[in-house]
């Protein structure tokens, strides 16, 4: 069986590296990271990632122009997204809720548990 790919795309590359490190400790996903939007948008485009977990704040262009970029490019805007973020609730903030609607959102305070739920639940299989 193909591992499926993930690309984390997150400014705070410990974090990813976390991340990458529990996520493929399960066998059935390979993980690659981007720490900024630019070149997470070019790896999307290289790699054709199962998902892409994408943080909301970064510095230069954040998540949403990142999810808008790929959505407006017909060879990658079925990639499924799912947003990282510090904030539990949509409503605790109304800029990010305009931008997250329609997308799965995942604490990044979640355990290992629920970040494998979410993945399977959204991954392109």
């Amino acid at each position: 069986m193909d591992k499926k790919k993930i690309l984390i795309i997150d400014d705070e590359e410990n974090f990813c590296k976390l991340v990458k490190k529990n996520i493929e400790q399960t066998g059935e996903f390979e993980v690659d990271i981007a720490t900024n939007g630019e070149d997470g948008i070019g790896l999307v485009k290289k790699i054709n990632p199962n998902l892409v977990l994408l943080d909301i704040v970064m510095p230069g262009m954040d998540g949403a122009e990142v999810a808008a970029q790929i959505r407006n490019d017909e060879s990658i805007q079925d990639t499924p997204i799912v947003f990282l973020t510090a904030i539990v609730r949509e409503d605790e903030s109304d800029t990010q809720a305009s931008f997250t609607k329609g997308y799965s959102l995942l604490s990044k305070t979640a355990t290992v548990k629920e970040l494998i739920a979410c993945i399977k639940e959204n991954i392109r299989w």
